[in-house]
């Protein structure tokens, strides 16, 4: 039997877009081509919405990290024998260093019940511009969120301690001094009169914190406010979410200036409240990040766009005379044609220079989104059956720099979720812990360092293993002993023009936030469609859909 009959045939044939991923940035775009009247494909050769953003059970997580960090691929070469030169379309590893450990068979025994992150820890801020795109969208009616719990930071001695992100936090929080609520109490009030000044004076000089103060790094000016170590690493580590060390010029690749740092502030300080049901700044989507992209593309879906899933695409279609780019050929022989492409980060090609060009016999090897960035991701999955605050289910917690060892650069990020926001099975935790890395090895340092002080790690080989999580003691200091973990190291890539007309999506970022990824998603419509809405408003009204983000 042929194979190709297997496969569905796509009519029309005729698009103004078509996207190969569905990945969150893929099907924002597709969701915001569809809504601005445009004809959109939007292709997955997985079987499931999502790509490198989408939610797994545990099993089919296990399968997916390892199948995305095999060797590099062989690129074949294109064909030059039909109309069109087919350029053959492969795919490259996007993950290494996997390192799986299993201290117990009951995770694996209830792999169903998990819907693990790719891209975790994540959450979303209440007032970020991405609540503000679903609302607007109307993307939110497909999807349910519960509130974080709480907020923790590692204080250096094996603690995690409240973040004080608010005034009642800093009055009932006991490990801080009277001086030191003081000040911060003092500062959150000099935020908030920069902006009130900023707001009267409508663009004018009238503000509290100068422009040359604005332009400083953020770690002087707190410093220059007479804030203590501590209420420095809380601020920017915590709240700012500053990756690197910010007092070691030295290590520092990335320089919090004080407007951003501030700008930081006033946005988790306006998301604290603003859902009645979510007291504190952030919250989750049930059942898993994984829901995002899959929401955006049902509402693509409602505006026309049409979706194919388990479709491989072969090859690219290039004119033989110019070299741009005018469809692809489907895995079932198909060929499609469109205006423009957006693809996955993880394809590669090698591209033939057009007949014309006196070096054609040459061709250039594109390898989307690698050369963008030097650094990497680590990320870590760890579960447990206690929770590593006794009162709380779903919370976040940072180690700043210098934490766990004096040779750490970065800020490790941590995400712990209960089974009340159906990702994991009831009795059960799913923490997530990322850091940014120069290269594997010192990513699995960060990873290990964190895991140790957070976790009771069983001694391999015990035959008691599965019972040390059923024994382990109630006390509030106890760790959780970890049942099982995997550690991975991820690709960092960015949105990247790849040829006239083609565009590569970019891989989950650094950040526990959307804002950065939803901005520069943004910048890539208004590049594809200049002069068009991203996301025209709908009729409805936000009041009403903002009854639909609460718990």
């Amino acid at each position: 039997m042929d194979e190709t009959a297997s496969y569905p045939l796509i009519e029309p044939s005729n698009f103004d877009l078509i996207v190969v991923g569905t990945g969150l940035p893929e099907s924002i775009l597709a969701a915001a081509a569809s809504a601005a009247g445009k004809s959109v494909l939007h292709l997955d050769p997985n079987p499931s919405y999502g790509s490198h953003y989408a939610s797994f059970p545990l099993h089919e997580f296990i399968s997916y990290i390892q199948s995305q960090s095999s060797s590099e691929p062989s690129i074949p070469q294109p064909d030059t024998d039909s109309g069109f030169t087919r350029v053959p379309l492969t795919t490259r590893p996007l993950y290494s260093s996997v390192e799986i450990t299993s201290y117990s068979s009951e995770p694996l025994e209830q792999s169903r019940k998990f819907n693990i992150d790719l891209s975790g820890p994540r959450v979303l801020l209440c007032a970020d511009a991405m609540i503000n795109l679903l609302l607007k969208s109307e993307v939110n009616q497909y999807m349910e969120f519960k509130s974080i719990d709480g907020s923790f930071f590692y204080d250096g001695e094996g603690n995690l301690e409240n973040v004080p992100d608010s005034r009642s936090a800093i009055f009932m929080d006991r490990k801080l001094s009277f001086t030191e609520k003081t000040q911060l109490m003092g500062f959150f009030k000099l935020v908030q009169g920069h902006f009130e000044a900023a707001a009267a004076a409508d663009g004018g000089e009238s503000k509290s914190i100068s422009e040359e103060e604005l332009e400083s790094p953020f770690v002087e000016f707190l410093s220059k406010m007479g804030l203590s170590s501590k209420l420095k690493s809380i601020i920017l580590y915590a709240i700012a979410m500053a990756d690197y060390d910010q007092e070691n010029g030295d290590v520092c690749k990335s320089v919090l200036k004080t407007k951003d740092g501030i700008d930081r502030l006033a946005l988790y300080h306006s998301s604290v409240g603003r859902f009645p049901n979510a007291p504190g700044a952030m919250i989750y989507p049930i059942y898993g990040q994984g829901e995002l992209p899959q929401a955006f593309c049902r509402r693509a879906a409602v505006k026309g766009c049409i979706y194919v899933l388990r479709m491989p695409v072969n090859s690219l279609l290039m004119d033989k005379a110019t070299g741009n780019y005018k469809g692809v050929r489907l895995a079932s022989e198909q060929e499609l044609y469109s205006h423009k492409l957006i693809l996955a980060s993880s394809f590669v090609f090698q591209l033939p220079r057009p007949h014309s060009s006196p070096d054609a016999q040459q061709n250039v090897y594109c390898d989307f989104g690698s050369k963008n960035t030097t650094e990497k991701l680590a990320r870590s999955v760890c579960i447990t059956k206690h929770s590593l605050k006794l009162d709380k289910a779903n919370c976040l917690a940072f180690f700043p720099p210098r934490s766990l060892f004096p040779e750490q650069v970065t800020a490790i990020h941590v995400l712990q979720l209960s089974s009340n926001v159906a990702v994991c099975p009831s009795g059960m935790f799913l923490t997530y812990l990322s850091a940014i890395c120069k290269d594997d090895v010192q990513g699995k340092k960060l990873l290990h360092a964190a895991i140790n002080a957070l976790f009771c790690i069983p001694v391999s080989g015990s035959s008691e293993n599965d019972n040390s999580a059923e024994n382990q003691s109630e006390t509030r200091d106890a760790k959780p002993a970890l049942l099982w973990s995997v550690l991975y190291i991820q690709e960092l890539t960015k949105f990247q023009d790849v040829l006239d007309n083609i565009i590569s999506a970019s891989m989950p970022d650094a950040s526990p936030y959307y804002h950065d990824l939803l901005g520069a998603t943004e910048k890539i419509f208004e590049e594809l469609y200049s002069g068009e809405v991203f996301f025209p408003k709908t009729a409805s009204l936000e009041e009403g859909a903002v009854e639909e983000l609460e718990d």
